[in-house]
């Protein structure tokens, strides 16, 4: 879960990125396009490799990753906001936090609304998953391991491919 913390942390690095010009206001409809088809392409790239008899596990997670940071860079892209190049990934976890998880956790309200009282719950439950899902993909693409198990590696590139099919799902959704 996004703790209080975690949330807070955000939204000082945030302003703090906008402040040093990490992050600037800008739209560009072509840029999000564009995002739009690399995490669309990097999704489909990280499926066919997920059947590759070469058991290729690290590169699906990492264009599984790839698919995610793409999509998400297009959703903040549609909100105004365009991630410079340096530190892009870490900017792009707290702008996520900042300025899509509330509007993530609105819409899958709205997906939710026949259920009954624990529609909120299960909503704000489901968004904080969805940011979180980059976090954890961020973070393994940085410490997988060569060494790991085979089935071990597929376990993982499995998850990472999930992930990334719901978040670029989702974020889609949010354009």
């Amino acid at each position: 879960m996004i703790d209080e913390t975690r949330t807070k942390e955000a939204k000082n690095n945030f302003s703090r990125y906008l402040e040093e010009g990490l992050l600037k206001k800008e739209t560009n409809e072509a840029a999000k396009e564009k995002y739009i088809e690399n995490a669309e392409l990097s999704l489909a790239v990280a499926s066919e490799l997920m059947q590759s008899s070469l058991r290729p596990y690290l590169w699906v997670i990492v264009t599984s990753y790839y698919s995610m940071f793409y999509a998400a860079n297009a959703v903040l892209l549609n909100l105004g906001y365009k991630i410079q190049d340096k530190i892009a990934h870490k900017v792009t976890n707290d702008a996520l936090i900042v300025l899509v998880l509330n509007k993530l956790k609105k819409d899958l309200l709205e997906d939710y609304e026949n259920i009954k009282d624990d529609a909120l719950e299960i909503a704000n439950a489901r968004a904080e998953e969805v940011i979180e899902f980059y976090s954890f993909e961020l973070g393994k693409r940085s410490r997988f391991q060569y060494d790991m198990l085979e089935k071990t590696k597929e376990s993982r590139a499995k998850t990472s491919l999930q992930r990334a099919k719901e978040f670029v799902f989702e974020m889609k959704k949010l354009i």
